[in-house]
């Protein structure tokens, strides 16, 4: 079931306060919350106050103990983790140490054999090699073991993470920066893995400057291409600082991008200078990823790191042959998850109610395809999915969620059962022994069931205002794009086109994963203009339609490009009978 749910109409001294503005796009922001207009156009402007990285908690004690390692020629070891913050954050952090003259190694754990976050071997392995301090990007919020162990070994070791704390207990290291720290009073607890790590990395380049060292040719401005990548792959709020660093790296990646992310653009098949945070989020992003989930994260990060044409784009290539590749076998693996949930709980077909939480397992799951396939159970159902990869006596799941149901505070009620676990409210991961699997299952679903959001596990489309279709100009298509870059907290505008006429509806293209295939319209409204319409992976709902059907739209408008020309398309999200309520 899915509820469509408008945003109230902005007053018209609101509007009237805005009136260089198309009255479509003030209407937009009043609906986004931002009903103070003096907020409202620095929001569209895209301006944020100026922030001081040293607020976070720890920070000055990490630099200090970053900034002697250097000066005494100890050996550092950035501990970076597989996925696109990670690797990006690793990237970032290195090319930092190296441009103030660290004698600095990237570790990057391999995802099938060691598994998220610090291990306590590959501490032990860095200690024999002579590190003498490990700095954490993008991990190590619940390492207690790990941060004891690092201790009794002589190891320094400085967590830079943007996890939730286990309980709000902070692991026992020389620094955690961490801006979900309970006692930490920086003001934006957003950031991802890759949003501390350049915190860190401004105030390392500060310091030096201010100190009248060299910084080499790496600036704050050159890494925020970096920073734009594992911020919008992450799926962290686009809101706040996330905002403005997303809008700035786009900015850098789309003038003067790196070699290596030049690189990535090309073999994404993407033009220079068109790169927006939805192509990073579905093309870039998982280019990156590819690589951490079938083999090793070495590739992505020896991309980021290049500076050789020639070599970035052989490694690009790599990262497009796995993307291809990853998209296979999560095909095999969201297809069988989605049959054993649908055998598990007895499901009849799309109309069939969804238990609470929806569970699969199975030794034939590729670990590293798991969350994605979650990611697919969540979007056709809308309910909490966890989908688990068994290997003998041990298993390792990975979870993804909704609005309004924590996924890791439901994993910390079942610490007991859990070897690990750890992440945010939408996506987590566990290991856990095989055996104890159907317990968890039954806890999880018990907790999904008490807990579940309020107003149910309907899916609710939020709708910023009506639309007719003589309202959208080129003014008001270019006003939209200032709310750019979209993302988790700032998605884009969703309107609702009432009583258009069905002139022609079609299947597109091929189910793939279990899903069916894509749905193009071609709709008419009551002053006789057409638009082009795309519903995606809604082609069985076809028999709803026919030639001359009235319906509501809720949808976004997109600029469709074809042959050079751009063209104003409709992305419907759903259709309902129109007058149907």
């Amino acid at each position: 079931m899915t509820e469509w749910k408008i945003a109230p109409r902005a007053p018209e001294s609101y509007v009237a306060a805005l009136s260089d503005l198309h009255p479509l796009t003030a209407q937009v922001l009043y609906a986004r919350g931002l009903t103070d207009p003096a907020v409202a156009r620095a929001f569209l402007l895209g301006e944020y106050a100026p922030v001081n990285p040293f607020a976070l908690q720890d920070m000055p004690r990490a630099v200090e103990r970053i900034l002697a390692a250097i000066a005494n020629g100890e050996s550092i070891a950035v501990y970076a983790d597989y996925d696109c913050d990670g690797v990006t954050a690793g990237a970032l952090l290195m090319r930092t140490l190296a441009a103030l003259g660290a004698r600095a190694q990237i570790y990057l754990p391999d995802r099938f054999e060691e598994g998220y976050g610090l291990n306590a071997q590959a501490l032990d392995r860095l200690h024999a090699q002579g590190v003498s301090l490990v700095v954490t990007v993008d991990c190590g919020a619940r390492a207690h073991a790990e941060a004891q162990h690092a201790r009794g070994i002589g190891l320094d070791l400085i967590i830079t993470d943007h996890h939730e704390l286990e309980g709000g207990a902070i692991p026992d290291a020389h620094a955690v920066v961490d801006p979900k720290r309970p006692d930490c009073a920086y003001g934006f607890k957003h950031l991802a893995g890759v949003g501390v790590a350049f915190r860190l990395a401004q105030c390392l380049l500060r310091q030096a400057r201010d100190a009248g060292q060299s910084r080499g040719n790496v600036s704050e401005a050159s890494l925020l291409d970096l920073v734009a990548l594992g911020t919008v792959a992450d799926v962290v709020p686009l809101i706040g600082e996330n905002r403005a660093l997303v809008r700035a790296g786009l900015e850098h990646m789309n003038r003067k991008p790196q070699i290596g992310v030049q690189a990535l653009i090309q073999a994404a098949g993407l033009k220079p200078g068109t790169v927006t945070s939805d192509r990073i989020g579905f093309a870039l992003g998982p280019r990156l990823n590819a690589a951490g989930r079938l083999e090793h994260a070495r590739a992505a990060y020896d991309l980021l790191m290049c500076d050789d044409p020639a070599r970035a784009a052989d490694l690009a290539g790599t990262l497009d042959r796995q993307n291809s590749e990853r998209q296979s076998v999560t095909a095999a693996v969201a297809d069988s998850a989605e049959r054993q949930v649908m055998a598990t709980h007895a499901l009849s077909g799309d109309d069939a109610p969804a238990p609470p939480l929806l569970f699969a397992a199975s030794p034939e799951y590729h670990i590293g395809v798991i969350g994605l396939a979650a990611a697919r159970l969540v979007e056709k159902h809308h309910r909490p999915a966890v989908v688990v990869s068994i290997n003998g006596e041990e298993a390792r799941g990975s979870c993804r969620s909704i609005n309004g149901f924590d996924i890791t505070a439901a994993l910390d009620e079942c610490a007991d059962l859990l070897l690990k676990h750890g992440g945010h409210e939408a996506a987590a991961g566990f290991t856990v022994h095989a055996d104890a699997l159907e317990v968890l299952r039954g806890r999880l679903s018990d907790i999904a069931r008490r807990r579940q959001p309020e107003g149910g596990w309907t899916r609710i489309i939020h709708i910023d205002a009506e639309v007719a279709p003589t309202e959208v100009n080129a003014q008001v298509i270019a006003e939209l794009q200032s709310l750019e870059p979209h993302g988790q907290g700032n998605p884009k505008p969703t309107f609702v086109v009432r009583g258009a006429v069905v002139s022609d509806a079609r299947r597109v293209g091929r189910a793939e994963n279990g899903a069916p295939p894509h749905l193009r319209l071609r709709v008419t409204d009551a002053r006789r203009v057409t638009w082009d319409a795309i519903a995606w992976r809604m082609g069985d709902r076809i028999r709803q339609l026919t030639v001359g059907t009235r319906v509501d739209l809720a949808c976004r408008l997109n600029a469709n490009e074809w042959n050079g020309e751009s063209r104003l398309q409709l992305e419907v999200l759903d259709f309902r009978e129109a007058d149907a309520g």
